[in-house]
């Protein structure tokens, strides 16, 4: 599908209404860094939806008294009060969608937001706060046309959801996520994410996921910026090359089961991530001291017990640790007694693999 197929050009024939979605947020196993305009990543990505950290977002929908009022109205509140800074995010995002679902403009909107996670845990909630807003809006536009696709309606929405935030198409539907083009993945696009086509082996059924929160702090460097600097960045065609070789590797992966490798594609993918940001212009660094101190009690610990936990980054210092459902006890055990004494007030979030967004 093109762009082109995405713009909806409805009457607002719908008066008044309200929808609920929750989303979740997802980690990716296979990393994007750097991306093109609108939205476009350099390199395809690959992704674990998470189950429990998830934003819940409630559109209410109104028709404007005057039609075809200038701009867009809306009243934004998170937990119930009005949030006045966080306005001006959604004010860009609904300016980025503006052509694809122009009848937004027709209505006045009221988005109530909250997230099950903590608030400024250092846990990424742009994905899910913007996959929850795209489903919200997609269930009006569906409203508007009750003939619309379900294979539409979740392709569009990823589609919306990354013009808000990359990452956020990955976070619509499916266990397993693919966004942008790779030779092996069918369907896969750089417009919205894909579910994964295989069928997953049964060694990745229910993948836990325990987030350990190392610094609950704002990033000395912002996602949006760090993914600038790969355009002149002297390494960033290796690693573009390097991502769609590893999500080969890890596709095959998912489909025998092979956990080992799977080990060694997320550990090295996670650090390749920061590597690139330490070896960029300006250069940065986002892990930190307790950052290494989990990664070296993971490897000691993995070492001397062979149990199959390893440690994945998003691009911050908070670490997530990923093993099968079989061995729970004994990591959360081997959590408790060794790691947090390394996490902000000792602070960690135990998580699972999801399916994606659901309608309340």
């Amino acid at each position: 599908m093109s762009e082109k197929d995405f713009i909806a050009n409805l009457p607002a024939t719908v008066e008044k209404g309200n929808f609920q979605w929750s989303a979740p947020s997802n980690i990716a196993l296979v990393k994007y860094w750097g991306k093109k305009e609108n939205q476009i990543p350099a390199n395809p990505s690959i992704s674990f939806t998470l189950n429990d950290c998830k934003t819940i977002t409630k559109l209410v929908f109104a028709k404007k008294e005057a039609s075809g009022a200038a701009g867009f109205s809306f009243d934004l509140l998170f937990e119930g009060k009005p949030k006045e800074e966080f306005k001006p995010k959604i004010q860009k995002f609904l300016e980025r969608i503006e052509m694809y679902c122009p009848y937004l403009k027709e209505y006045h909107l009221t988005i109530d937001t909250e997230n099950t996670f903590p608030h400024s845990s250092g846990i990424a909630s742009s994905a899910s706060g913007m996959a929850a807003l795209s489903m919200n809006i997609m269930s009006l536009e569906k409203a508007l046309n009750p003939e619309m696709s379900e294979d539409y309606f979740y392709r569009k929405a990823s589609f919306l959801a990354r013009l808000g935030s990359g990452s956020a198409c990955r976070s619509i539907k499916g266990a397993v996520v693919v966004w942008g083009q790779h030779a092996e993945i069918e369907e896969s696009s750089d417009l919205y994410g894909v579910s994964f086509p295989s069928k997953i082996h049964d060694n990745f059924n229910n993948y836990q996921d325990t987030i350990l929160l190392v610094d609950k702090g704002e990033k000395q460097v912002s996602s949006t910026v760090g993914h600038d600097l790969m355009h002149n960045h002297p390494y960033a065609a290796q690693r573009f090359n390097q991502a769609h070789y590893n999500l080969s590797l890890i596709k095959n992966i998912l489909e025998t089961g092979n956990i080992n490798e799977f080990i060694k594609i997320l550990e090295s993918e996670a650090l390749t991530l920061h590597a690139m940001m330490m070896t960029s212009m300006p250069y940065f660094i986002l892990m930190k001291p307790n950052t290494l101190e989990i990664i070296n009690k993971i490897w000691k610990f993995r070492n001397t017990t062979n149990i199959p936990i390893c440690f994945t980054l998003d691009a911050g210092a908070n670490v997530h640790v990923l093993y099968p459902e079989n061995v729970r006890e004994r990591v959360l055990q081997f959590i408790k007694g060794e790691l947090l004494d390394y996490c902000q007030n000792g602070q960690y979030i135990c998580d699972r693999i999801g399916t994606g967004a659901i309608k309340i």
